[in-house]
């Protein structure tokens, strides 16, 4: 007779993957796990930086969909709140005790309209982007009828190529439209220039956000011209985030990935050429893995596949190791090279996932670990919130 797992020991169901208490060890795989200390530098340092150079950081929620890692990078990292894709995803962090929330995104359907012109009553201050006149009319009468304010950022196409205006002439006719409108008040400029993030010179992404900075400069100088103020001059990510906040036109930083650092991240290049995860950021996110099976001799079967994980960017990379390498994946099997077939079955590989923020968003726990041992549980908060 098998002895009794630490789960029936302590009589709970496997709806999780551990519990706080229980070695590291005994996690249930596939599993998502933080290692907290590096967590924590990571988010210490950015918040340190920030601060040091007169800048506010709005963390971008959806990379980790989670409050407690949120309420963290308030607490230790000082962040001024937070950023979101999604209106429900802006829901949880403001239930969840989040007051300054971003949704940096157009917000267009009249039923999330009116979800986001509510939201206020939650206690946070609640903002969105705008790109459109005709959205301005939509979200005053929201806001109206709720008895509440939503604050505005026009959002700027300064190189991503997706949404916002790209003249500073149309940034000015949003921005009087909104400071005109009921319950509705322009707060500044969103411009993140999310296409050259992952670009790997240092140098290639220098170049291109210079000429964002200039864009943005230009109707930053023309609003003040006009006598209208940015509070928020938004945008900076974990590849730029440094030009940003040496630029003299932004003010708020919108870092995510940096807090957990992935493998697409990790590999571009700091100024003096070297990996951003090799001295910039640590590794603090992984994805627990464990043989399943080694009937062929060179290679290892894992049970962290397609539904465990996603590779848009990229398979994932064994952490710590160049013995193994995963190489292939199906839906509910990964395969390591295993040459010298140095894994047995039940042994544990640390993965450091491709795109960590659509991995974050297939599992429903982080299993926090310090010394060895399960030390929290958190939820993903804000897991499935497309809409």
């Amino acid at each position: 007779m098998n002895a009794p797992t630490k789960f029936e020991e302590l009589e709970v169901g496997f709806d999780v993957p551990a519990l706080p208490g229980m070695d590291a060890a005994d996690i249930q795989t596939p599993a998502l796990v933080l290692d907290l200390d590096a967590l924590e530098r990571n988010i210490k340092k950015m918040g340190d930086y920030a601060k040091a150079h007169g800048m506010r950081h709005r963390v971008h929620g959806k990379m980790h969909k989670s409050v407690d890692v949120a309420k963290l990078q308030v607490e230790l990292g000082g962040a001024c709140g937070v950023c979101c894709q999604k209106v429900s995803e802006a829901e949880v962090f403001a239930r969840g005790g989040i007051k300054d929330v971003l949704v940096s995104n157009q917000v267009r359907q009249p039923e999330k309209i009116d979800r986001l012109a509510r939201m206020p009553k939650l206690g946070a201050r609640t903002i969105c982007c705008v790109d459109d006149l005709d959205n301005v009319a939509d979200l005053s009468e929201a806001a109206t009828r709720h008895g509440t304010q939503i604050e505005c950022l026009v959002e700027i196409d300064c190189g991503a190529g997706r949404c916002g205006v790209t003249t500073t002439p149309a940034v000015v006719e949003i921005a009087k439209a909104l400071n005109a409108a009921p319950g509705l008040k322009f707060a500044g400029i969103q411009a993140y220039q999310g296409a050259m993030q992952h670009m790997d010179s240092y140098e290639d992404r220098k170049a291109k956000i210079a000429l964002a900075v200039a864009q943005v400069k230009d109707a930053v100088d023309t609003l003040k011209a006009e006598g209208i103020e940015c509070d928020i001059v938004g945008g900076g990510g974990t590849g730029s985030y440094y030009f940003e906040s040496t630029s003299g036109v932004y003010n708020e930083l919108q870092c995510g990935s940096y807090a957990f650092m992935d493998a697409d991240y990790g590999r571009i290049l700091d100024a003096e050429g070297k990996r951003i995860d090799q001295g910039e950021w640590e590794n603090a996110l992984f994805l627990l893995t464990s043989v399943m099976s080694h009937a062929k001799a060179d290679k290892a079967i894992v049970d962290a596949g397609l539904k465990a994980q996603s590779v848009d960017s990229g398979l994932p990379v064994v952490f710590g190791r160049t013995d193994v390498t995963y190489v292939k994946c199906s839906d509910e099997h990964g395969v390591v090279a295993d040459p010298d077939g140095v894994l047995k079955v039940n042994d544990k590989l640390h993965l450091v996932p491709g795109h960590c923020d659509p991995t974050c968003n297939v599992h429903d726990w982080y299993v926090g670990v310090r010394g060895g041992k399960v030390e929290t549980l958190w939820p993903v908060s804000a897991r499935g919130k497309a809409y």
